[in-house]
């Protein structure tokens, strides 16, 4: 914890001061975005599953995903502290590799 300080007034002799109690700045722990990458191989309604069940989106919202998946290779599906990301990208690969499907899920700092 940071000491206080002692701030003197100038125009006074006398030994008082003020304490002022000064706080460390805290920073926001860094954000990790999780991934979900294409492969020719695992079908369409898996991943959608996978983005219901894991990230709490509903069907629309997992199905846009999914396309952006397909399209463009790689999407964004969430943004979590590190241990959040972290285990969301654990859940995902163990679900898909117990499915036998070669669905890829990373994370990286935002």
């Amino acid at each position: 914890m940071a000491r206080p300080t002692v701030s003197q007034d100038k125009d006074d002799d006398a030994d008082t001061g003020i304490a002022v109690q000064t706080r460390p700045k805290t920073k926001r722990p860094p954000l990790y975005k999780v991934l979900l990458l294409n492969d020719d191989y695992t079908p369409m309604e898996f991943v959608v599953h996978v983005l219901e069940r894991f990230f709490g989106l509903n069907h629309a919202q997992a199905f846009e995903i999914m396309l952006t998946v397909h399209k463009k290779g790689i999407a964004v599906v969430g943004v979590f502290s590190h241990e959040i990301a972290e285990t969301k990208v654990a859940q995902v690969m163990d679900f898909a590799r117990r499915h036998q499907h070669p669905l890829q899920c990373t994370m990286e700092k935002e």
